[in-house]
């Protein structure tokens, strides 16, 4: 049974929202403030974290940041009343895998909740010249069980977004990889939310390699050179 935190200040809506995911079969915990989503959240492994971002104590965002620091593999939806761009494009910058704006319907949250489940991290590919859990293209080896990136003698930890996007770009090797199709299979959405977030995630990888290996193909997208 998949084990899901729902940290949400709200005690009717929190209460709400874990009853529904227990009737769809799901063992569910609540927290109310962000000191103690974030307690759990590192006490026990979850399968999915739905995180509000007004929250007392330490802001959604905060927790979120502060998680994914310790366990980058770690998947958050974040719920949010907010309408504004920058505040979404802000949480999947810091590395949410999904924005539920509310109100929302339970089939919706349900609908997004088992997406984000059945999605597993990157599986080697043959194109990257991978074996078991690694993949491998030049100096660059990428641990798939650990999300960090084994460069010579370095080993580097990957937030889950770079991690994802690395994969990616690696078992595309030699190959462009346009920004649509990143934001499809890395971020999971079917149209342009707008900002740069790709080209963000783009340079914190950069910023991690010791030498340029991910080039850029003007109003195209990105290429990891093969060697």
């Amino acid at each position: 049974m998949e084990q899901l935190l729902v940290v949400e200040d709200e005690d009717r809506l929190g209460r709400f929202i874990a009853r529904a995911l227990r009737g769809q079969g799901y063992d569910v915990d609540v927290a109310r403030t962000g000191p103690e989503g974030l307690a759990c959240a590192l006490a026990r492994q979850y399968d999915l974290l739905l995180l509000d971002l007004m929250l007392p104590g330490m802001g959604g965002a905060d927790v979120l940041q502060e998680l994914l620091r310790h366990r980058p593999e770690q998947r958050v939806l974040v719920l949010s009343a907010s309408p504004d761009v920058d505040v979404r494009m802000k949480v999947v910058e810091l590395g949410a895998v999904d924005f539920l704006a509310k109100p929302f319907a339970v089939a919706e949250l349900a609908a997004r909740v088992r997406t984000r489940l059945r999605i597993e991290p990157v599986a080697a590919g043959p194109a990257a010249g991978a074996a078991d859990n690694w993949l491998e293209v030049g100096a660059l080896r990428l641990d798939l069980r650990r999300h960090v990136l084994v460069l010579v003698d370095r080993t580097i930890p990957l937030s889950q977004r770079e991690f994802l996007l690395l994969a990616h770009l690696m078992q595309r090797a030699g190959e462009v990889c346009s920004r649509e199709e990143l934001l499809a299979d890395v971020w999971g959405y079917t149209f342009d939310p707008g900002g740069n977030v790709v080209d963000v995630h783009v340079r914190r990888l950069r910023s991690k390699l010791e030498v340029q290996r991910i080039e850029t193909v003007r109003n195209v997208g990105y290429c990891l050179l093969a060697s």
